[in-house]
């Protein structure tokens, strides 16, 4: 990397030692604290930055945040120093490189490697939000990946924190990384939720197996525009041998519609994995842990049983029931409680699907653009609607839930088959 006049300086207790990566508001250092001498991170604030008091509130924000979450999977903040002369944030330092560096050097990453980085960054960002924080900037340059493969979230300065309001983020601003942020994220990112978190994690690992960029190349008006209506290639187009079950928990994150996506980040890993992350349900005597239940009526109405293991009644519901799938219940006991598919991982696949992209009119893209360019044409800030006039949009229909089937409980015949599933991993709860 090029010379940088803070090489070989200290700032505080600290040696600089070398340049690591540089951004519009920062640099970061690779550093040693004189009397212990532990290397650290320093991130040193731009000096354009410095002068700006927003952009340096926010910038103590990341610290103020950071230095609350305590997790394996989010770089450690240490020290803040507000020096007049450039203010820096301690931070760990990590061996290895960001999955951005990779992706710029390899192309894509396989599979099953991008599944492990991933399902650590939800560990990580599931943690920020029980406490309350949206990180608003999740993509590849934002995810670190140690020597010894461990993942962790870094660079929280656009994070949200939803406990306390610093009025940084006005509302109508677009915050964040337009290839990689949700669609209602450009138009107010001061309401950003869990779910623009789970979109642009989804976005990512979309990025990560297919080598491409989601939504493509283009001005961020024309990425909110493919946003909006799901105008973009399946993981599997790109990579056909990408598996269904990831491919469809991608799609299902990048959905336009938040109501579309999983709730939580702990939902999208279930989604990614197809097994539950919560804790095992206690059975009951005569119940074995692949065994499910399945409760539904046929063709005349009358209330039908199933059991057998994960795999069979998968290959059954595929098969197809009287009725479709959208009332058939399960559970893992005999005694219940049975509850609609889309409630279990093994299942969800197969009822809920990822919004459709419509295709547009050429009146209704015309439309469309200028309202989405409006008066903010040639500016950073893009102030858009979330949808479009309601005659373009085609309603998606939701799994409603229904009242409980009215019958006593049904006599679950005798399981005929011993097929058993192989087991998934359970990732960490926390």
């Amino acid at each position: 990397m090029e010379h940088s006049p803070l090489l070989g300086a200290t700032l505080g207790d600290y040696e600089v030692l070398e340049k690591i990566a540089q951004g519009g508001m920062s640099t970061v250092y690779k550093a040693r604290h004189k009397q212990s001498q532990q290397f650290v991170a320093l991130k040193v604030v731009a000096p354009a930055v410095a002068g700006n008091p927003v952009l340096l509130q926010r910038f103590e924000q990341e610290f103020r945040i950071t230095s609350k979450l305590d997790h394996p999977n989010i770089v450690r903040a240490l020290e803040y120093s507000n020096s007049a002369s450039a203010p820096f944030l301690v931070m760990e330092l990590i061996e290895g490189e960001s999955v951005g560096n990779r992706l710029a050097r390899e192309g894509r990453i396989p599979e099953h490697e991008a599944l492990r980085i991933v399902v650590q960054v939800a560990h990580g960002l599931h943690r920020a939000h029980r406490q309350g924080l949206i990180h608003r900037d999740v993509k590849p340059d934002n995810i670190l990946v140690c020597t010894d493969g461990a993942a962790k979230v870094t660079d929280l300065g656009l994070a949200k924190d939803l406990d306390v309001d610093l009025e940084m983020t006005f509302t109508g601003s677009g915050l964040g990384t337009p290839h990689f942020m949700a669609p209602e994220q450009f138009r107010d990112a001061k309401s950003a939720d869990i779910r623009c978190d789970v979109y642009s994690l989804a976005a990512t690992l979309y990025h990560m197996v297919t080598g491409e960029v989601p939504f493509g190349k283009g001005l961020p008006v024309q990425l909110l525009k493919r946003k909006l209506f799901n105008e973009l290639p399946s993981p599997r187009q790109l990579m056909p041998s990408l598996a269904e079950r990831v491919d469809w928990a991608i799609r299902r994150g990048l959905s336009a519609d938040p109501a579309q996506r999983p709730a939580s980040c702990r939902e999208f890993v279930e989604d990614l994995l197809g097994q539950s992350t919560r804790p095992g349900l206690r059975l009951e005597k005569g119940d074995t842990p692949d065994t499910w239940y399945l409760v539904f009526r046929d063709a005349d109405g009358v209330v039908r049983t199933a059991k057998g293991s994960t795999k069979a009644m998968r290959r059954l519901l595929q098969e197809g029931l009287p009725g479709g799938l959208g009332l058939v219940r399960a559970s893992r006991r005999t005694a219940g409680p049975f509850e609609l598919l889309h409630a279990f991982p093994e299942f969800r696949d197969l009822v809920v699907q990822p919004a459709p992209g419509p295709p547009l009119s050429d009146a209704s893209s015309a439309n469309l653009s200028r309202r989405i360019l409006g008066d903010s044409a040639g500016s950073q800030t893009v102030a858009v609607p979330l949808r479009p006039p309601a005659e373009d949009v085609p309603t998606v229909p939701m799994i409603q839930l229904t009242p409980p089937l009215d019958d006593s409980r049904p006599q679950v015949p005798e399981r005929k088959s011993g097929d058993n599933q192989d087991k998934l991993i359970r990732p960490d709860t926390t």
